[in-house]
Order: structure tokens, then sequence, then C-alpha cells
């Protein structure tokens, strides 16, 4: 009962921690200084250096699905359709939860190895020391700039995800260019470009908060540092397929 009573106390005070952590980081978006230059730099790391891989697995994934797709179609003889569910699986559900696993993948665990050095190497005790928080000069600028560029990648995300399964539509299924563009085009509503957006800048906090939280509290050195970025790759994509389903159930 004991090793229950401390597991029980560790993960109510890491909710406590993470909590708070997230109610300062909010709160100093709306409070000077807003270390323009930090958040753009950190929207070039987040944004720019994650595009590779984004663009990537939009492309294959629609590809893919457009594949999947076609092959049940083809047996109803309604593969014009395929345009459709490529359209309406990338920008409900797949562009979304997919670019932010990625992101979270990259980010999540360069954030907390950033933040966990500093934090053994004491730069985190020498900014409180000389009165600066170091959640509004690490913290704020992350996630600004996360809850900035996650969305955009994710519309990145999303139009590959077309072109692939075009690609795949055209060249290999054979199907008629305007068919599947025509499908793709008056499949799409409001509701699912509004779903599309509000995941990516949900899961943002996610990213870039998980990460922060993390790496300000790695313990141990350098081996402190490695755990940290582990369990915060862990956590972060728990918490986004989780809160996908609570947001599709909402949302729905």
């Amino acid at each position: 009962m004991g090793l229950l009573d401390d597991f029980a106390k560790q993960r109510v005070l890491a909710v406590q921690e993470f909590t708070l952590l997230s109610a300062r980081a909010v709160g100093n978006i709306f409070r000077s200084p807003h270390y323009v230059t930090d958040i753009v730099r950190q929207m070039d790391f987040i944004g720019f250096g994650s595009l590779p891989i984004v663009v990537l697995t939009g492309f294959f994934t629609g590809a893919v699905l457009a594949l999947q797709m076609s092959k049940t179609l083809s047996t109803f003889g309604e593969t014009s359709l395929t345009g459709q569910l490529v359209m309406l699986s990338l920008v409900r559900e797949l562009g979304p939860v997919l670019t932010s696993l990625m992101v979270a993948g990259r980010n999540s665990s360069g954030i907390a190895s950033e933040l966990g050095s500093m934090v053994v190497s004491e730069q985190v005790d020498a900014m409180r020391a000389l009165g600066t928080d170091p959640s509004k000069k690490l913290v704020t600028p992350r996630l600004v700039a996360t809850i900035i560029m996650l969305p955009m990648l994710t519309i990145i995300s999303d139009f590959m995800g077309l072109l692939g399964g075009f690609a795949t539509s055209f060249f290999i299924i054979r199907t008629n260019p305007s068919q599947y563009w025509y499908s793709a085009y008056h499949a799409l509503e409001l509701e699912d470009v509004f779903q599309g957006l509000l995941k990516p800048f949900i899961f943002a906090f996610i990213v870039a908060l998980v990460g922060c939280y993390y790496g300000l509290t790695t313990k141990g050195g350098t081996q402190g540092v490695g755990r940290a970025t582990t369990q915060a790759v862990v956590a972060a994509s728990v918490l986004i397929l989780t809160c996908d389903f609570f947001l599709t159930k909402l949302i729905l």
C-alpha cells in the first residue's frame, strides 16, 4: 500500500505541476515582454524544421488511402468517390492526428531535451537568480510558436494527402482526374474545415506544454535528460490520441 500511495501522490503532484505550468504559460501570452525573437526562432524550428516529415507523411497517407478506398469502392462500381473519401478522412481525422504525432515525435522530444539540458546545467536556476521567469522566457514562446505553426502544417499535410491520393488515382487506378477533384471539392463542408483546424489548435497545447513540462522537471543528470525526452514523446502521443477521441465525440 505504501508504494501504491507514493505512486498516486506522484501522479497527482505531476498533474498539479503540469496544470500550474500550463496556466502560467497561457497567462504570459497576454503579458509583456513577449519575446518576439524567441517566438520567431521557435516557429522556424517547429514549423519549417518539421515540414519535410509532414509533407512525406501527408503525401503517402493520401496515396495509401486512395489505394485502399478504391479497392473497396470498385466492388460497388463507385471509384469516382475516391476523392471524397480521401478528402474527408484527411481533413477530419488523419491530417490533424498524424501531423500532430509527427510534430510531437520531433518537437516534444526536442523541447524536453533542450530544456532538460538547461536544467541539468543549472541555466534555469541562473535565469531565476537574474529575475527572469523561466515559464515566460522558455515555455510561452514555444507554446505560441506551436499554436501558430501546427494548424499551418496540418493544412499542408491535408493538401499533400490530396495530391498523394490524386497520384494514386491517376497513375494506378486510372480514375478520371476531374472526377477525383470534383468529388473531393464537393465533399468538403464548413463543419469539416472547423473540425480539421480545431484539433491541431488543441493538440498544439499538448505538444508544447508536455515537452516543456518534462524538460523543466528533469532530474538525474544526462540520463535524466534522455528519460525526460522519451517520457515527453510517449505522453504527448497518448494525450493526442485520447484528446482526439473526445474532441471527435464532442463535435459529431
